[in-house]
C-alpha cells in the first residue's frame, strides 16, 4: 500500500514557500532569520538583528505573542542552558527535550497564542542547536530579543 505523500510543511503548519510573512519593511521574515546564526557570532547578532526580530513580532495582532507567553519559552531555553553548563557531558540526552520545544510552539500557535513568525524563530534557532555552544548562543540571543521586545511591543 503507498504511502500518503505529505507536502513540506513548517512547524506553522503552513508550505515553505508560503512560511514567511512580509514584515513593516516589506522584508519577508525568512530574511531576518537567515541573519541568525548560532555557530558563527556575528557582532549584530545581540544587536540589531535581535532588535529587528522583535520589531517584527511585535507588529502582530495584540492577542497573540504576549510577552509574559514569549516569556515561558525563554525561561525553557535557560533551563536547558543551565542544565548543559552544570553536565556539559549530558547535552546528547537533554537534546531530545530541547528540541521538544518545536512541539510545544507548535501547541502554543494552535492556541493561538503565538503567531508563525514566533514559531519561526524558534524552530530556526532550534535547527541549529548542536551542541552546549550553540544552546548559549541561542539563550543569549532570545535574552537580547525578549529585551527589545519589551520595548517595541504595545502595552497590553
Amino acid at each position: 500500500m503507498a504511502q500518503p505523500q505529505h507536502r513540506n510543511t513548517g512547524y506553522s503548519g503552513k508550505t515553505n514557500d508560503s512560511r514567511s510573512e512580509s514584515t513593516s519593511g516589506g522584508k519577508p521574515f525568512s530574511d531576518i532569520l537567515k541573519k541568525i546564526s548560532l555557530e558563527n557570532i556575528e557582532p549584530d547578532l545581540f544587536d540589531s538583528v535581535a532588535k529587528e526580530t522583535a520589531e517584527t513580532i511585535a507588529e502582530t495582532k495584540k492577542e497573540l505573542n504576549k510577552p509574559t507567553q514569549l516569556r515561558k519559552f525563554y525561561d525553557e531555553i535557560v533551563m536547558w542552558d543551565s542544565k548543559t553548563t552544570l553536565h556539559p557531558q549530558k547535552f546528547g540526552e537533554y537534546l531530545p527535550f530541547i528540541k521538544m520545544l518545536n512541539a510545544k510552539i507548535a501547541y502554543a500557535q494552535g492556541r493561538k497564542l503565538v503567531d508563525s513568525n514566533f514559531v519561526d524563530l524558534i524552530s530556526h534557532c532550534l535547527s541549529k542547536v548542536n551542541n552546549e555552544k550553540t544552546l548559549h548562543t541561542f539563550k543569549l540571543f532570545m535574552e537580547a530579543f525578549m529585551g527589545f521586545y519589551k520595548q517595541v511591543r504595545e502595552k497590553d
